[in-house]
């Protein structure tokens, strides 16, 4: 019986031993993985044949892949943000300067009573500017985050367009524009109307805005399978075609924007309302033959 608890003895101690060296080697591979992943290094251990390591390694991996992409998305989110307010500071400055300085011009007297409405008339034209680009940032902002309520249905097209037209008619009417809309029987889309009644305003706007006196607006629609396409074709400076992909970024204005008023949202803000509505936009232009913009938004399902 002493010989064979001997033996037992022995067998148990090797055993004990070999289960402390397994697992102390066990604790320092884990030990070396959580080390790669935390100093961001790639893990050494991913290719150990081993069973219980090789599984470990691979969901320590996995975790280190996932940390890294949470990371990428953070370090975009801070430039995105970083982008963000540098683009907001940059327009909002020159209104803000516009301001202050008409504010400071009337506080010190102006004489002529004329002079003292024309530089009011500034004041409010700056001041309205700079709340039309608040409000403007703030539905933006809101659109991308999707923390704004939008809700689309089935409604007329005809009277979303009529809304956006009455919106820009008095500017037009000052350049001696005029809007023509093409006869056509209402079509029942998917849309939410007061934001697409902006989308549409905001093309119209920068028609008015960029085409000559006395040129004019024609607005059609025209009907396909899944989509309706309305097409507002302006007589304007036209648009570069390298330029063409970018009009709808966030703040971007082209070359030939820059000497006019603006500040490259409301193309972004159109195209995000429309991926809202699960629509689109696209342009056809040519530099000094005008621009075309195509709205695509879904018909109704019966």
């Amino acid at each position: 019986m002493t010989g064979i608890l001997a033996v037992f003895c022995a067998v148990m101690g090797g055993l004990a031993v070999l289960y402390r060296k397994k697992y102390k080697n066990l604790y320092q591979t884990i030990d070396t993985m959580l080390e790669e992943v935390l100093s961001e290094r790639k893990i050494t251990q991913s290719a150990l044949r081993e069973g219980e390591k090789s599984a470990l390694a691979g969901k320590m991996l996995r975790l280190q892949e996932k940390l890294n992409l949470e990371i990428s998305h953070a370090q975009k989110e801070k430039e995105q943000v970083k982008s963000l307010i540098s683009n907001m500071s940059h327009q909002l400055k020159t209104p803000l300067a516009n301001v202050v300085m008409y504010e400071e011009i009337l506080e010190a007297g102006v004489e002529e009573a004329e002079t003292q409405r024309e530089f009011q008339r500034r004041l409010k034209e700056q001041t309205r500017k700079l709340d039309w680009i608040l409000q403007s940032l703030f539905k933006m902002v809101k659109l991308e985050q999707g923390v704004l309520s939008f809700e689309a249905e089935n409604l007329g097209i005809k009277d979303t367009i009529r809304n956006a037209v009455s919106g820009v008619y008095e500017k037009a009417e000052k350049k001696g524009m005029e809007i023509c809309t093409e006869s056509f029987e209402d079509r029942y889309l998917y849309h939410n109307r007061p934001w697409t009644a902006e989308a549409i305003e905001n093309i119209l706007e920068n028609a008015v805005k960029y085409s000559p006196e006395n040129s004019k607006i024609r607005i059609t629609l025209e009907g396909f399978e899944m989509y309706t396409r309305i097409g507002i074709q302006d007589q304007g400076m036209g648009i570069p075609k390298k330029e063409q992909s970018r009009i709808f970024h966030r703040f971007y204005r082209g070359k030939n924007a820059e000497n006019f008023e603006g500040s490259g949202i409301g193309l972004y803000l159109t195209r995000l309302i429309l991926e809202m509505e699960k629509g689109y936009i696209t342009v056809e232009s040519a530099p000094g033959k005008g621009s075309t913009f195509f709205l695509y938004l879904q018909n109704c399902k019966n």
